[in-house]
């Protein structure tokens, strides 16, 4: 049995989070003779996997060496949407003038208390991933432990070897360090290391303009931190629209983070409690000093350690496990899903692709990963949505579009909210109404987003968009409204006189 793993700080929720994904009492239970399915790694892909092939019929073992929950609950979207939501709070209290409200001189932040319930939040949300309740509800033996492959049907874990027909590797990805001189003397946090935080960083260096880094720096500049973040490309969110790039750099300004493109970091020299950031950019040198630096410049995938050569499974260090359309490894009876393999590394990608793996690798079937049409979102405030194709990627592949827009200035709920910065962008194959793609800027984009993406799905066209009526005034009608703008496009001069024409003979 491996060492129960440390979770800082030591508080009650910790502990209950730790008594759910990895059970200090914990005892592995005695292999089956053959498993269906042996699934390495217990985030959300190897979750997933595992409840849904058991739930078939399947035997199934799942083997997790840290914590169930992966990522996604313990270090990623659960924590780090809890204290946005947090930072949120707080910037809508300071901003509550706006909206005819005052509020008392010297309202702040109890930082201390953000993270408390964060931590609480996640530990309540562990119940869902516990190795109670996979072992109990869902019939899935939960070994604890490292895995490795030990022959072409075993994987063994911690000496014990499971046998299976078939199996999957789910085994996540993990945040790199950059090489930057001095850095790992200084210290540094990443998304593994900051949700421990007690205390908050009085000047904090996030590197790296991605969701995580843009995400972050906002909430802890909106949580009481001087904030600095550090992007080498021109632009923040690169693979985004850039008009929406440029709306959230407006916004990350407002909130008073200092954003500093085409730059990177030289180096960071340790002088005493502060780190010394030398920031590189234009030609010029500045010297940041800070309390702590957060790192978010690009993930690895978790494949040491596997002993993937013995089964014929290729992989490199950086793309990760090599997988077909089929999510099928080399090995004809191994499967991979989620951040191990795949280049977009959401949750709900990993979910969508676990169960193109139970299919796959249960029932023959021929599900393709690339027949998926998969939404993402930034939890920035304003966030920004995204699904299918932008302008630029159409342009490269040659695909003619046009696109139809609607500003939230010009939507009647959004003026009322004070939520008017944003728009909503959709992108039709030119000389048709087929849906190729769209950017959504708005503070719930993230749940504005689906009608696109359901529309893209059951292959529903923008001029059946324009018909769906939706309760006045939403955010949302915005949706509609670009839609219409397609509509408008249709009538062309000739059906404009026809149909003057035609109403003035009715009159």
């Amino acid at each position: 049995m491996p060492d129960v793993p440390d979770v800082p700080p030591h508080d009650e929720h910790n502990a209950a989070l730790v008594a759910n994904v990895h059970p200090p009492d914990w005892k592995n239970p005695e292999p089956a003779p053959r498993y269906n399915l042996v699934v390495i790694g217990a985030g959300t892909a190897g979750l997933v996997t595992a409840a849904g092939a058991s739930l078939l019929g399947a035997k199934v073992a799942l083997v997790e060496r840290h914590l169930l929950g992966g990522d996604c609950l313990n270090t990623g979207c659960v924590p780090s949407k809890s204290i946005i939501r947090s930072a949120r709070s707080f910037a809508d209290v300071r901003d509550a003038h706006r909206f005819g409200v005052r509020v008392p001189e010297g309202t702040d932040v109890d930082f201390g208390a953000v993270m408390e319930r964060m931590r609480r939040i996640r530990s309540r949300i562990s119940a869902h991933d516990s190795a109670r309740r996979f072992k109990e509800e869902f019939g899935v033996d939960i070994f604890l432990g490292g895995a490795r492959f030990a022959g072409p049907e075993t994987v063994e874990v911690e000496g014990t070897p499971l046998r299976f027909k078939r199996a999957v590797i789910a085994t996540g990805a993990r945040p790199v360090e950059p090489p930057i001189d001095g850095l790992r003397e200084a210290g540094y946090l990443t998304n593994e290391t900051v949700f421990s935080l007690t205390e908050r960083p009085g000047r904090l260096l996030v590197v790296g303009g991605g969701p995580l880094g843009c995400e972050l720096a906002q909430a802890f500049r909106r949580l009481g931190s001087e904030v600095t973040l550090v992007e080498m490309a021109p632009q923040l969110l690169i693979r985004e629209d850039p008009d929406a790039a440029r709306i959230l750099t407006e916004a990350l300004a407002r909130d008073g983070v200092s954003v500093k493109l085409n730059t990177v970091v030289g180096k960071v020299v340790l002088s005493g409690a502060e780190k010394l950031v030398h920031l590189e950019g234009a030609g010029d040198e500045k010297v940041v000093p800070v309390d702590e630096i957060l790192l978010s410049a690009g993930r690895a995938p978790n494949v040491e350690g596997l002993n993937l050569e013995a089964v014929g499974v290729r992989y490199d260090t950086k793309g990760g496990v090599v997988v077909n359309d089929h999510l099928q490894t080399t090995n004809g009876r191994i499967y991979a899903a989620g951040d191990v393999c795949m280049a977009y590394r959401f949750t709900h990608a990993a979910d969508a692709a676990a169960r193109i793996v139970i299919q796959n690798s249960l029932f023959l079937g021929r599900k393709r990963l690339s027949g998926l049409t998969i939404p993402w979102c930034t939890y920035t405030d304003p966030e920004i949505a995204r699904v299918g194709l932008n302008e630029e990627e159409a342009r490269q592949r040659g695909v003619p579009v046009e696109t139809f827009v609607r500003l939230l200035a010009d939507v009647d709920r959004a003026i009322t909210d004070g939520d008017e910065e944003g728009f909503v962008k959709i992108h039709v194959k030119r000389g048709s109404d087929t849906i190729l793609g769209a950017t959504i800027v708005a503070r719930h984009a993230g749940e504005m987003i689906s009608q696109v993406t359901l529309a893209m799905v059951g292959k529903v066209g923008l001029k059946t968009l324009s018909n769906v009526i939706h309760p006045y005034p939403t955010q949302a009608e915005a949706i509609r409204q670009a839609a219409d703008a397609y509509q408008r496009g249709r009538l062309t001069p000739r059906l404009k006189r026809f149909l003057s024409r035609w109403l003035t003979w009715r009159r």
